[in-house]
């Protein structure tokens, strides 16, 4: 063999090898990751080649399937009054993919979990039937929360707060998952992304705003806890007008006739005296204030019920004025509903928080559990003393306060309101807050209630947490209730 074409024959074996050599890896290392990949069809057809698994709220399913009838997608999801639960649902698409439970749940739903599957499917690869993904959501709580809230621009989440388990949770203006299912559904997707009310954000878990007074709870503990005072009826060292520390700013109240001179914690959260709490905040200190948001679960990066939350934020580096308007919920705070929830709902719970989720079990096509969620997995936040305070000044704010609008015969209800500045200069509508919660004694029901509403289309001299948030809540409350 003469030397060229043995130099040929060594390089086309080299070649050869080199091939081999790449078959090899992919298949051997990459075949999980190309399979995974969100640009393989393959993915997609296998997602869809079947009527998807469902959703389900109190025994019944809230999500569906039907036929395309065309095309390479032998199936598309379908929502049973979509609007309703897409807070809790996400959307699943065909061209825009997969939300929320959705998206966190997608292989169980679409039967391509290895944990359905025996083992020889695992071996041949065969597309398992698909499971179902059971809520903690109350169907009674959850249209309550969606009627009351109605045109409004906010959101809402109740919690049960001995368990932990989310029994409402609603973002409006909504949308109809149904409408984005398909391939086809382009222009539709377009309006929802250009719409300025942006109705893909659940602004229950991803829209942190300004608390406004509603942090005044929080603040509150922390007075309580590290001995700033004994008791929410020990009256405060708490001039009236109040002068932000370093500066000639004058902090006034809302009510100029209100009795906010050192005035107590109760009557400070009855009347929601700005000077009180932006006194207690700087007293305490940043440090200190930020250790008991933290303990309500502020500032926490991960956050998964299972859907994750934005983070709630108590800022850091902080003068002393700064410092003392994060005591009335401003300067750079910032909360989402589902926080204040869970600040109701630890002070409702003895002080101890009950971990907040949205599913209760995982299962297979048959009913078998294949992954379920514990209750009452809680952590202590205050002690059960300045819980029971704090419960008693609530129940004073809507008895007696500016809450009053939440009241529920024959049942302990306790609340704060809020009303946050918006804009530079509070140039925009403020917000309206109000955080709850509401006791039945015959029959034992507890709920946790915080309410949003970012703009309802009210002249700003209306927009109160008690006005407008708290009348949410009530209806949400009764429903826990069942009243």
């Amino acid at each position: 063999m003469n030397r060229t074409i043995r130099r040929a024959s060594v390089f086309c074996l080299l070649l050869v090898l080199a091939l081999l050599g790449r078959a090899t890896w992919v298949q051997a290392y990459q075949a999980r990751a190309l399979a995974d990949d969100d640009h393989n069809r393959r993915k997609t057809i296998a997602q869809y080649a079947q009527p998807l698994g469902d959703i389900i709220v109190a025994g019944s399913p809230v999500t569906g399937s039907k036929g395309t009838q065309a095309g390479d997608l032998a199936y598309k999801r379908t929502y049973t009054q979509g609007e309703l639960y897409a807070a809790v649902t996400g959307y699943s698409s065909q061209a825009y993919g997969a939300t929320q439970l959705e998206g966190i749940y997608s292989h169980v739903l679409d039967g391509t979990d290895d944990r359905l599957k025996n083992p020889l499917d695992v071996v041949t690869g065969k597309q398992a039937a698909p499971g179902s993904v059971l809520t903690t959501i109350d169907p009674d709580v959850q249209k309550a929360a969606y009627e009351a809230l109605g045109d409004d621009k906010g959101a809402a989440v109740a919690i049960d707060p001995r368990t932990g388990q989310i029994l409402g949770m609603v973002s409006t203006p909504s949308y109809d998952p149904s409408k984005i299912s398909g391939t086809s559904d382009g222009d539709t997707w377009k309006e929802l992304l250009s719409d300025p009310d942006k109705p893909l954000t659940n602004r229950a878990l991803r829209q942190p705003l300004a608390p406004g007074s509603t942090f005044k709870l929080v603040v509150a503990s922390a007075a309580l806890e590290n001995g700033l005072y004994s008791s929410v009826d020990e009256r405060t060292d708490s001039p009236d007008p109040y002068t932000l520390p370093g500066t000639s700013t004058v902090l006034k109240n809302e009510s100029a006739s209100a009795p906010c001179e050192n005035a107590t914690l109760r009557t400070a959260l009855q009347y929601s005296c700005n000077n009180v709490f932006a006194k207690v905040a700087a007293d305490l200190g940043e440090d200190k204030v930020r250790a008991m948001a933290e303990k309500f679960g502020f500032n926490t990066e991960k956050l998964d019920v299972p859907v994750r939350a934005s983070k709630s934020v108590y800022p850091s580096d902080m003068d002393k004025s700064s410092t003392a308007l994060t005591g009335i919920g401003q300067f750079e705070v910032t909360a989402t509903p589902m926080q204040m929830a869970m600040v109701s709902a630890a002070l409702a719970n003895g002080g101890e928080l009950a971990a907040p989720h949205m599913v209760s079990e995982v299962t297979d096509s048959d009913d078998n559990a294949l992954q379920k969620f514990a209750d009452g997995d809680t952590k202590r936040v205050v002690s059960a003393s300045t819980a029971e305070q704090l419960r008693s000044a609530m129940v004073t704010v809507v008895e007696q306060g500016t809450g009053t609008n939440a009241r529920i015969d024959g049942a302990e209800v306790g609340g704060k309101t809020g009303t946050a500045q918006n804009g530079v200069g509070n140039s925009n509508t403020p917000y309206a807050w109000f955080t709850s919660y509401a006791k039945d004694g015959s029959t034992g029901k507890e709920v946790a209630v915080a309410v949003v509403v970012e703009d309802s289309g009210s002249a700003r001299s209306e927009v109160s947490g008690n006005g407008l948030a708290a009348p949410i809540a009530q209806k949400m409350m009764k429903a826990a209730l069942k009243r």
